[in-house]
C-alpha cells in the first residue's frame, strides 16, 4: 500500500468495507461515513478543517447519539472492517484495528489505565457479542474472542478466548 495517495487508500478501504458488509446496509452506511470523516480529518488546510467539521461532526452526532455506536474518526482501522449489528460498540480512539476484523454488537475496546493504554487488534480477528478488550494488549492475527469474554492479556495468533472465563486455547 505504500506509495498510494490518501484518496487511493480511501477508495481501497471503502471497497474492502463494501465487500465485507455486502448484506449489511447499515454497516456499509456507517463505514462509508467513517472513512470519509477519517479522510478529511487527516487532510490539512482550512477547507479540510471546515469539511471535517461538517462531515465528522455529523458522523459523530448520528452514530453516537442516534445509533449507539462509537468508532471515532481518529481510530486507526484497516480495510474490510466487518460490523455485525453495530449497536453498543465502543472503541477508544487510541485502539488500532487491523484488516478484515469483525466486531459484533456490544463490543468494547478500551483503555485500562492511561487514555492511550488501548488494544491492538491484528488482521482477521473475530470479536464476539459483548466482548470487552481493555488495556495495552495485542490480539494476534486470526484470533477469535468469544461472546462476553473479558480480555486483559495478550492473545496469540490463531487462539480462541472462550467466555466467560477468558480461557485461552492455542490452535492445534
Amino acid at each position: 500500500m505504500t506509495g498510494q495517495s490518501p484518496r487511493e487508500l480511501l477508495r481501497a478501504a471503502r471497497a474492502a468495507d463494501r465487500r465485507s458488509n455486502a448484506n449489511y446496509p447499515k454497516s456499509r452506511f456507517v463505514l462509508r461515513w467513517f472513512r470519509l470523516a477519517a479522510y478529511w480529518r487527516g487532510r490539512r488546510g482550512p477547507l479540510a478543517r471546515a469539511v471535517f467539521a461538517i462531515v465528522g461532526g455529523g458522523y459523530k452526532l448520528v452514530t453516537e447519539t442516534l445509533m449507539g455506536f462509537e468508532l471515532p474518526a481518529s481510530t486507526e482501522v484497516g480495510p474490510g472492517l466487518r460490523l455485525r449489528h453495530g449497536f453498543g460498540v465502543v472503541v477508544n480512539p487510541a485502539t488500532r484495528i487491523g484488516a478484515n476484523v469483525m466486531l459484533r454488537q456490544g463490543v468494547t475496546l478500551g483503555n485500562r489505565i492511561a487514555s492511550t493504554d488501548c488494544p491492538t487488534i491484528e488482521d482477521d480477528v473475530e470479536i464476539g457479542v459483548g466482548a470487552v478488550i481493555i488495556g495495552a494488549v495485542t490480539i494476534g492475527r486470526g484470533a477469535r474472542i468469544g461472546p462476553n469474554a473479558v480480555v486483559f492479556r495478550d492473545v496469540p495468533a490463531g487462539a480462541t478466548v472462550a467466555s466467560p472465563t477468558s480461557e485461552v486455547r492455542l490452535p492445534g
